[in-house]
């Protein structure tokens, strides 16, 4: 069986472009979205085309790389969720709303999550897997102490959740989820 290199350091120019292509996507995908150019990343990051493509061959590529910071939040709140004890109700609505609140911070994004969640072949299937964690870890706890109707199932949940986060953010207004997630929460919730 043939050994695998371990990979190499990155040179520290090419740390440095790296981190100004992710800092840069972070600001152009805010005020445009995630389908914006990524020639213009490039541009705006001072970098040329092919550096980009070197380090994100694909736009998902480059989703997925700012998504880890997104994943490293959202598993945080699901501690925190956890951690406060409070009523499945008002846990799960924080919960969802904070879920939300990550994954619409880029438009568009919602909507790549979503698609991702199910497709092994996406780069970003794996962060999507740590969200679909922390959202099994949340309904698990409130399913422990018996506050879910029976057989809830947390993929399910995250799929219904990231259905109404894809909604608002394809919104063209500033859309109160507050309603929608109210149907999800009441549809798991026990009696």
């Amino acid at each position: 069986m043939a050994r695998q290199r371990p990979a190499r350091p990155m040179r520290a120019d090419a740390r440095r472009n790296y981190d100004k292509i992710l800092s840069t996507a972070r600001i152009v995908f805010t005020e445009r979205g995630t389908d914006a150019s990524l020639d213009e990343i490039a541009r705006r990051a001072g970098v040329g085309p092919g550096t980009l493509y070197r380090h994100f061959p694909t736009r998902e590529a480059l989703v997925d790389a700012l998504m880890q910071d997104w994943t490293d939040r959202v598993s945080a709140d699901a501690d925190a969720a956890i951690a406060t004890d409070l009523p499945a109700r008002e846990m799960l609505s924080d919960w969802f709303e904070h879920f939300i609140e990550h994954i619409t911070l880029h438009r568009g994004a919602a909507s790549k999550i979503a698609a991702a969640m199910d497709d092994p072949a996406s780069p970003m299937y794996r962060k999507c897997q740590v969200m679909a964690d922390a959202n099994r870890r949340v309904i698990d706890h409130l399913e422990a102490r018996g506050e879910l109707r029976p057989s809830v199932d947390p993929v399910n949940v995250m799929r219904l959740v990231s259905g109404v986060a894809t909604v608002a953010d394809s919104s063209c207004t500033d859309l109160d989820v507050t309603p929608m997630l109210d149907v999800v929460v009441d549809g798991i919730v026990a009696d």
